[in-house]
């Protein structure tokens, strides 16, 4: 099996329950893991026999843009356009950090982790 990997995408973005996290937005931190299995041979040397990093990166992006009130809701909707990019997936995790979230003393982040695992 192979993975391919987004390891700290940095956005500022809408997301929260508060309609002011929605007006003032937050940082947010997206680790995405993708695991299949190669499309041929990896000597082939070929993009579209792989994961494609940059369209990771151009789904978690879309998907951030989009406000929603929990962030577990993006890490699913995360998900489920990389599912439907690649439907020969083995694997995703997907983990969302909020930083600085609006509590009542100094926290670094909140987080949500959401997998997917092909039975």
């Amino acid at each position: 099996m192979i993975k391919v990997a987004l390891h700290g995408a940095e956005f500022f973005a809408y997301h929260g329950f508060y309609p002011e996290e929605q007006k003032l937005g937050n940082r947010f931190i997206v680790d995405i893991t993708v695991g299949f299995e190669l499309e041929g041979s990896i000597n082939e040397d070929k993009l579209a026999n792989t994961v494609n990093y940059e369209q990771l990166y151009d789904i978690v992006n879309d998907q951030m843009k989009q406000t929603r009130k929990l962030i577990e809701t993006v890490a699913q909707a995360i998900l489920d356009k990389v599912k439907s990019t690649w439907p020969g997936v083995e694997n995703i995790e997907v983990n969302i950090k909020k930083l600085n979230p609006p509590l009542g003393c100094r926290i670094d982040y909140s987080s949500v982790t959401i997998n997917y695992n092909k039975a």
